[in-house]
């Protein structure tokens, strides 16, 4: 795991010294993913330039030192992640006559474009990462990405500058650098409590998309588009799994995705560093907590944070998990102090403004394990893969109960819904569903009818999930002058033919808050303490078996990620593991009204609002106030406000 950096000037005016005195500029800024080691290398000539952080994992010797020239000196790259069949196809490679100096993954990587070319070379790597490739023949920058978005890449053009990096701070270290904030892409954080790729913050800086490349050539006028293209797609493979149906027994499925998951672990194993993995006690990583210590001669260091506050603790569950596998066990329990001592922390560790609050109690755990590793394993994505969140059977439950209804009647219900006595419509409701009745008066007063109200107002099933998935419902009329880009939730031409909602739902996920939250809060997290994540899920095989695997074998009688429990009964025992899903999170709510109520007032204090201009400051003011007083639990909504404002603050430092 590493940083990178670097651009391509097109003025073509600075001598290479100051080429590199700028990159070494912009990588100081992610020291962090890479604290080991830096390097730069500039063609003055071309103009371009590029520069390296290295966090040392496999070949731990100078022999691994980027920026990294092929054996031919064609290419020079710099390279973040890890590419884990690397062994592989260094076999490949020499039955094919290439010499090799050192042992690195990095290097087999230049051996194979040399070999195949780029194109053919992405195929062929099993793993996660983000690089930049020269070209000196062909005078072309290639910038690429894994194929489910495990690592970073955000690129842009500034003035006559073309830059690139692993994060938002090394292009903003730059000197040309000068970009607004993009209000559009402020509308869809607060949204999804996230920016979903191709856009950032920043106007005219984008993050390169999972499973793909892009190419730009020195001949380019400034300002042109690079040609950006898939190597590989998510919505194909889930095409080709539906397809072509996994058509076994049951046993058969459990010992294939076994099979598949121990492959993955293995090769996730390999390290020239101390490794361990993150065990919460939940399915996920207690599966891969298991195969690693079956495939282990010697106990898995494993790690677990835990909190005092009940609801909140999962580590009582990690420790059973533990004790059963014979693992070398550490948990700490945080208080709140420690946990609240994160969040001033957060919009350096985060650098673009995210608001998944999960991101503390991921940060502490980070913290912990890089005490006693350098490497941890994580067991995301289980969800997305095997239909394991509540929300899809929420979702596929309240479509299956309006979605029948013809769009206009559905509509005209949910407009007789938004204004109809809340008292009326809760007897009524008792008295037609007396469970869900019960289920909706736990929601405060003012908010129990009208999300009922967006439901019915859905012009479909996506613009359903949307609503599920949404923190601000209405986000540009919080952000004024904005106007929401399309994303992967709104554009009918990047969904699958999948023909079950519930497989609709995993993959809009898979495409958007699996890279876009999940993944870059893991990253973010476990760069801010110089910890490299692996994630076995990940490995593209098990997610095209996964589409292939009928939704029977996902989630059967209401239970989720059926099949992934089969595999996880064979390393521990269910009645470890049989519980309630649970979250890890921390009390935000109970916070913004306690300890954090003065900061979170001195972020969004109605002058500072006007001010500024980003805010509609009546909005967020009614919503502060209404929580403060208990009547209505907005914590959601005002953790996306006050993490904008708590990155804007600190970008003016």
């Amino acid at each position: 795991m590493c940083g990178i950096a670097g651009y391509i000037d097109f003025e073509r005016r600075s001598s290479s010294e100051d080429l590199i005195a700028r990159v070494t500029a912009m990588t100081d800024r992610i020291r962090l993913r890479g604290p080991d080691d830096s390097g730069a290398w500039a063609d003055a000539e071309a103009g371009v330039v590029l520069g390296h952080r290295r966090l040392s994992i496999i070949d731990l010797s100078p022999l691994g030192h980027q920026p990294m020239a092929s054996a031919d000196e064609r290419f020079q790259i710099v390279f973040n992640g890890e590419i884990y069949n690397f062994a592989e196809l260094r076999r490949e490679l020499e039955a094919l006559g290439h010499k090799f100096r050192g042992h690195s993954d990095t290097e087999v990587m230049l051996a194979a474009f040399v070999q195949w070319g780029v194109h053919d070379s992405l195929k062929r790597f099993v793993g996660m990462f983000a690089f930049a490739l020269w070209d000196r023949r062909e005078r072309k920058l290639t910038l690429a990405r894994d194929r489910m978005g495990e690592k970073p890449l955000y690129y842009g053009w500034q003035g006559k500058a073309f830059l690139f990096g692993s994060e938002l701070k090394a292009l903003r270290a730059h000197p040309s650098f000068n970009a607004s904030v993009d209000r559009g892409a402020l509308a869809l954080l607060m949204r999804h409590n996230y920016v979903p790729a191709p856009y950032s913050i920043f106007q005219g800086i984008s993050k390169l998309k999972p499973g793909a490349f892009l190419e730009l050539e020195a001949s380019k006028t400034p300002g042109s588009e690079p040609v950006v293209r898939e190597y590989w797609s998510l919505r194909d493979a889930a095409a080709r799994g539906l397809a072509e149906p996994f058509n076994g027994t049951e046993a058969a499925a459990t010992d294939e995705l076994d099979r598949l998951l121990r492959q993955s672990v293995e090769g996730q194993m390999v390290a020239d560093v101390p490794l361990g993995a993150f065990l919460s006690g939940g399915i996920d990583s207690s599966t891969i907590v298991g195969v690693m210590q079956a495939l282990s001669s010697r106990p898995v260091k494993t790690f677990t944070i835990g909190f005092h506050e009940e609801g909140y603790n999962e580590a009582v569950h990690a420790k059973a998990v533990a004790q059963h596998l014979k693992t070398d066990h550490t948990e700490l329990y945080v208080t709140p102090e420690e946990a609240r001592a994160v969040i001033p922390k957060l919009p350096e560790i985060y650098d673009e403004p995210f608001s998944d609050s999960s991101q503390i109690p991921t940060f502490l755990v980070c913290e912990l394990a890089r005490r006693h590793v350098t490497v941890s394993l994580s067991g995301d994505a289980g969800d997305e893969l095997f239909c394991g969140y509540p929300r899809y059977e929420a979702g596929f439950t309240l479509w299956r109960k309006v979605g029948w209804m013809p769009r206009p009647v559905r509509s005209g219900v949910g407009a007789l819904v938004a204004v109809a006595p809340t008292s009326l419509l809760d007897r009524a409701l008792s008295w037609q569903n007396p469970e869900l009745g019960k289920t909706l008066r736990r929601r405060p007063t003012n908010s129990r009818w009208k999300a009922v109200s967006e439901v019915l107002k859905s012009r479909g099933f996506e613009d359903l999930y949307k609503g599920l998935m949404s923190h601000w419902k209405h986000p540009t009329e919080l952000v004024p002058g904005s106007q929401e880009p399309p994303t992967a939730l709104t554009d009918e031409k990047q969904w699958p033919a999948a023909p079950d909602i519930l497989q609709r739902m995993m993959y809009l996920d898979m495409v958007s808050y699996l890279p876009d939250d999940i993944l870059a809060k893991v990253d973010r997290a476990a760069m801010g303490v110089s910890l490299e994540t692996r994630v076995p899920l990940l490995d593209y095989r098990i997610v095209e078996f996964a589409w292939r695997v009928p939704l029977s074998m996902k989630r059967r009688e209401g239970k989720a990620k059926w099949l992934l429990r089969q595999v996880l009964h064979r390393y521990v025992p269910r009645e470890l593991i049989e519980r309630p899903k649970m979250g890890f999170g921390v009390p935000i709510d109970v916070w913004l009204r306690g300890p954090l109520k003065d900061w979170a007032e001195s972020l969004i204090s109605e002058s500072r609002l006007m001010q500024e201009g980003y805010f509609s400051a009546q909005i967020v003011r009614q919503r502060w106030n209404e929580h403060l007083s208990g009547s209505i639990d907005w914590h959601y909504h005002l953790w996306d406000v006050l993490m904008f404002q708590a990155w804007l603050d600190a970008s003016k430092q």
